[in-house]
């Protein structure tokens, strides 16, 4: 496969020194990952990984806004609405990347610098290395917009400390800065200015084992200061996460933050409010099934839920209320919690055949 190193590629795939550096090259749409840059990292990643002279991979984003805003839900609702098969086709290529960087037997190094959401967190969360900045902004916000945290979120938002997992997935939650590193999505913290050298430094190493990269991404995240004192933006409310969303039903978890009745416990409410309750009570099964599947069988189950949501009303109404006409008031169907079958929620999580997810 030819180099993409011309600046006006949406990917950037070079090699410098022993390492591997994908370049995700959206500005514009904040990286946002389109079908067609997905199609070129995947089998990228497959080659480096066979290379004996490439000893690991970076993944970054230009601009210096964002990592990756998520995928090109505009596209992916535009295919749907038509029924083209570029629906099923997005999914299936982003949750095969997703598994190649969760499999991926070269050190993996994502630079999550800026906004990192959706799908960007799909392409870094399941490596090796994940350095955070204090530019660093998270989210898995995707119950605002009828869909599911996916991407592999079912594998490792359960697998967070507590129930923050749970918390960050159900309300969209936005973690920033030390915060993320905090929370466990990310494993080391480095100021924004300093990943230029991390980085030369990294292509610099002789033969680079994973403990010589850790080595390297030890002492950068040892000498940065920058929020070392700060706690934990979620610390003081961690015993009400833990206790409300450990709660087996959405319908409970509302129930508890009612007869809770503090200030943050109805701000979640507020906010769980404002949620698709299909896309709420799908979250909260799918992160209760994750917990104890592969990373290779939450994606296959991802896939259904994809593929239902796409069937479904709320995604198209989500992505109109929020990024299309922006007005911020999507009209649910259904509108309660309560109206949402136990059978519709059984029926989005059957196994779909031959079209099942082929990793």
């Amino acid at each position: 496969m030819s180099k993409q190193t011309d600046s006006t590629a949406e990917v950037l795939l070079e090699k410098k020194g022993g390492a591997g550096i994908i370049t995700l090259n959206r500005p514009k749409a904040l990286n946002a990952l389109n079908l067609s840059m997905i199609q070129q990292i995947y089998p990228q990643i497959k080659t480096w990984e066979k290379d004996p002279e490439t000893f690991l991979i970076i993944i970054k984003g230009a601009g210096g806004k964002a990592f990756c805003a998520g995928g090109d839900i505009r596209a992916i609702t535009e295919a749907g609405k038509a029924g083209d098969k570029m629906s099923q086709d997005f999914f299936i290529g982003e949750y095969r990347l997703n598994n190649a960087v969760g499999t991926c037997k070269k050190p993996y190094v994502a630079l999550i610098d800026g906004i990192t959401m959706g799908g960007g967190v799909g392409v870094s969360v399941h490596g090796h290395f994940r350095i955070a900045t204090e530019k660093t902004l998270f989210a898995m916000p995707e119950t605002a917009i009828g869909l599911f945290p996916d991407v592999g979120g079912g594998y490792f938002l359960p697998r967070l400390s507590g129930k923050v997992g749970y918390y960050l997935a159900l309300t969209g939650c936005r973690l920033k800065g030390r915060d993320v590193l905090k929370a466990g999505i990310a494993t080391h913290f480095v100021e924004s200015e300093k990943l230029p050298a991390l980085e030369k430094d990294l292509i610099a190493l002789k033969t680079p084992s994973k403990e010589k990269i850790a080595d390297v991404l030890n002492s950068y995240h040892k000498k940065c200061t920058l929020d070392q004192e700060k706690e934990f933006a979620l610390d003081e409310h961690m015993d009400k996460i833990n206790s409300i969303f450990s709660a087996n039903s959405m319908e409970e978890i509302v129930k508890k933050l009612k007869q809770d009745g503090s200030p943050f416990a109805m701000k979640q409410l507020e906010t769980l409010n404002k949620m698709s309750p299909t896309s709420l009570k799908l979250t909260l099964r799918q992160l209760r099934e994750g917990a104890s599947m592969s990373l290779q069988d939450v994606l296959k189950m991802e896939y259904r839920l994809s593929q239902a949501c796409m069937k479904g009303h709320d995604f198209y109404e989500g992505v109109r209320a929020v990024l299309i006409d922006k007005d911020q008031s999507p009209k649910w169907k259904p509108a309660a919690l309560e109206e949402v079958s136990d059978e519709f929620v059984d029926n989005c999580f059957k196994p779909l055949g031959n079209n099942d997810l082929k990793l």
